[in-house]
């Protein structure tokens, strides 16, 4: 074979080596398209279409924070039937949206508890009622106002409430011995956030519920975030909780002093970018101008 030849061959070899990985990787996600990974202390966390999930496997029982929506909450009970026969004692919901509590229905007939604060069982009702979902919905049968806490085997968690944020029923749930915290959609890592004004949502609350949130768990905590920009950076720490506080903090005195300064809403709804905000991203910034504009009282 002469050099040309043998390049040629080479080559075409490589481009279907090549090819057959892709398609490979391909097949693999599409048969597992989402990832289970380990934290610490039996608790690891779930991804594939939705919020963050987290569990924990015990010798005693498990406990699930979150659930997505029901074709991947399937996915997920799967998985924690491959790592323990026992009965999945809790499944708590951080808050009501359908990309967190969608996949409740899921575990009906598997989990003892479904727990949620009040306002966060309210929330799903109103959402179910208006889409005439209640059939699809597994509602919280424990509730509370301010902190709820349970044992499963030797972990104990906690629910946190510190006020009005992303709605007005999100919690910070704690699995204080591995010392995980899930925070739900009460933190968006470096992604613009959602802010649900009709569910209760408060910006200044939100920023003030940051602050408890730092002020109570240490700097050893895990945290669990509901959203990414990055799916790989679901998980962190006190910093990232400041990067978004900052963001928000930024947005209220930056929409503030751009209504006092006499711009219009169609101006004020034009903006793309917060001064001072340099880690933010996505698509959403829209979603929390207006809601910032209507918060300080625009029309």
């Amino acid at each position: 074979m002469n050099r040309r030849n043998f390049i040629q061959t080479t080559s075409l070899t490589l481009g279907t080596l090549v090819l057959s990985g892709k398609e490979l990787l391909a097949n693999i996600l599409a048969e597992n398209p989402y990832k289970m990974r380990d934290l610490r202390g039996g608790v690891g966390v779930f991804t594939e279409r939705g919020g963050t999930i987290a569990y924990l496997t015990t010798k005693k029982g498990m406990a699930v924070v979150d659930s997505q929506f029901p074709e991947q909450s399937k996915h997920l009970i799967d998985e924690l039937k491959k790592l323990s026969e026992k009965p999945i004692q809790l499944l708590i919901n951080t808050h009501h949206h359908g990309d967190h509590s969608g996949g409740n229905i899921s575990f009906k007939g598997l989990v003892q508890h479904v727990v949620a604060h009040e306002n966060s069982l309210k929330n799903q009702q109103i959402t179910a009622q208006k889409q005439k979902s209640e059939d699809k919905q597994l509602y919280p049968d424990v509730t509370f106002s301010d902190t709820w806490k349970q044992k499963v085997g030797k972990e104990s968690i906690k629910a946190h409430y510190f006020g009005a944020g992303h709605t007005n029923g999100d919690s910070f749930i704690h699995f204080e011995h591995a010392n995980i915290v899930h925070t739900g959609d009460l933190v968006f890592n470096r992604r613009y956030p959602f802010v649900d004004r009709s569910a209760g949502a408060n910006i200044k609350s939100w920023i003030a519920v940051l602050d408890k949130a730092l002020a109570t768990f240490d700097n050893e905590t895990i945290f669990v975030f509901g959203h990414a920009f990055d799916p790989e950076k679901i998980t962190g720490n006190k910093n990232d909780i400041r990067v978004f506080q900052d963001y928000l903090s930024k947005l209220l005195i930056f929409i503030e002093s751009e209504m006092k300064a006499g711009k219009t809403k169609e101006e004020i709804l034009k903006i793309v970018a917060i001064p001072g905000v340099t880690e933010m991203k996505g698509d959403g910034i829209v979603r929390s101008i207006q809601s910032a504009y209507e918060e300080l009282g625009g029309m």
